[in-house]
């Protein structure tokens, strides 16, 4: 699903991508690695928090990057809709 979304153009990759989505209110869920640094996870969860976009930390970098087709990526930004809603229900299933 997450390939589907870059190859649509509707993902962010990146903390740098990620960060700037937020905060344009354009991202509509947040995807953190759980091996982010502690820094990474807690700037990310406070800035979902004050924009009140949905965030999950989940598996690692290497695995955030392979599903997009990229190299390591820490945070990842879903900029559409309805892939977010279907990505959050995959989520919340597992």
């Amino acid at each position: 699903m997450l390939g589907l979304c870059m190859k649509a153009g509707k993902l962010k990759s990146g903390e740098f991508a990620t960060t700037e989505a937020v905060k344009a209110g354009k991202a509509f869920l947040v995807i953190v690695a759980a091996d982010a640094s502690d820094n990474t996870k807690n700037t990310f969860t406070n800035m979902c928090s004050f924009y009140e976009v949905p965030i999950y930390i989940y598996e690692t970098k290497e695995n955030l990057g392979r599903a997009i087709g990229k190299e390591q990526r820490s945070g990842i930004a879903v900029c559409d809709e309805g892939f977010s809603k279907s990505l959050i229900n995959y989520l919340n299933a597992i």
